[in-house]
């Protein structure tokens, strides 16, 4: 395909991100909004970032109160239109509802995602056990995957723009506790959430979950200035990191939890390049979006540096996945419905797919711009 020709693909499939029903704020919208970013980057058409922007400058206008769902805002990709717009009174605004945020009670040194979990009934025909019943009435508060994707990058993303050390420190103390609560000791795949109340994880393998934990890992150490395995070598375990970097160890702690993931995910990748709605679970049926957060992550990680040549193929697969998946309007297929949560693995089997939603749309555009982007340029 010719660059001019990537370019098209991406405008395409970016168009439906400006017509999403948003609601400032909710699930799944940070990466949609990164997606807006990336496609004004490599297609030169300013429509798409400027959406962005003014949705964020809108919400800057009323931000305080805050909301109990302002904990989901795409606070990484409120930075970056921030830094690219010189825009001060966004990046007040962003900083304002970090340190709001960072007010939160913590479980486990993790901040609480709910203190009500919205746990649910399952999908399909399965029933719940007296236990489980009991806990849908009565859940507690709990810690999910997907604001591993959401405050971790934000905080670093601060950190760097600001020369901000606690926020920067904080980014990788909320990375690894969400590595601590969730990741799989085994498997190295991340369950779907954690509960206070009984406190254990649940849901392990949950495809588009694995997406979610492995770009936020990621996007924490790219905005942290991780140099990888040579860069650290090069220093001397006595030097100060300064004050807007970061100990290494901390980093490449989040870089071995990205590492083990990935490594997980190339294992179960199918030989189509999609992975099964649970990743480990041959039965749980087909679902799209997870090849789509693959094909970003994999390369992402390869640019990084914290993943090896071996993922250019299997990224290369999941792309191809994705693209095959994507009908003409630009709309990636086969993408499930919000999951929500529930403690029988088997709900994740039955969640209803067919929707055009951020969760889909975002990450096929983050693939194709990744893809379209000149060699060598980040």
């Amino acid at each position: 395909m010719t660059a001019a020709a990537s370019q098209v693909t991406v405008a395409r499939a970016a168009e439906h991100l400006l017509y999403l029903p948003y609601e400032t704020w909710h699930f799944g919208d940070s990466i949609s909004f990164e997606a807006l970013l990336a496609a004004s980057d490599v297609t030169g058409a300013p429509r798409y970032a400027a959406f962005a922007h003014g949705y964020f400058r809108a919400w800057a206008s009323r931000a305080e109160p805050y909301r109990p769902l302002d904990h989901t805002a795409p606070g990484l990709a409120m930075v970056l239109c921030a830094e690219q717009t010189g825009d001060a009174r966004l990046l007040e605004a962003a900083a304002g509802l970090a340190d709001h945020l960072s007010q939160r009670r913590t479980l486990r040194g993790v901040y609480a995602t709910w203190e009500r979990s919205p746990l649910r009934h399952p999908y399909g025909s399965v029933h719940l056990t007296l236990a489980d019943a009991l806990l849908v009435r009565d859940p507690g508060a709990g810690v999910f995957v997907d604001c591993l994707h959401f405050d971790p990058p934000f905080f670093a993303a601060l950190g760097r723009i600001g020369d901000n050390r606690r926020f920067a420190q904080l980014a990788v103390e909320q990375a690894l506790g969400y590595a601590a609560l969730l990741q799989d000791a085994e498997t190295g795949l991340y369950h779907h959430f954690w509960l206070e109340n009984t406190g254990r994880p649940y849901a392990l393998g949950w495809g588009r979950g694995q997406g979610w934990a492995l770009l936020g890992l990621l996007d924490v150490l790219q905005q942290a200035g991780w140099e990888g395995a040579r860069g650290a070598s090069a220093r001397s375990s006595t030097e100060d990191p300064g004050p807007d970097r970061l100990p290494d160890d901390g980093l490449a702690a989040v870089a071995t939890s990205a590492r083990r993931l990935a490594e997980a995910m190339r294992s179960l990748q199918r030989p189509d390049g999609h992975w099964h709605a649970v990743a480990q679970a041959p039965d749980s049926g087909d679902e799209t979006s997870t090849a789509a957060f693959m094909a970003v992550a994999f390369a992402r990680g390869r640019t990084l540096g914290v993943l090896d040549e071996g993922f250019a193929e299997p990224s290369q697969r999941a792309l191809t996945a994705t693209l095959a998946a994507t009908g003409a309007e630009g709309v990636l297929g086969g993408v499930s419905a919000a999951v929500w949560a529930c403690t029988h693995p088997e709900h994740y089997h039955h969640v209803p797919r067919g929707f055009l939603v951020p969760w889909g749309q975002g990450p096929l555009v983050l693939a194709l711009a990744a893809a379209a982007k000149p060699a060598g340029r980040d």
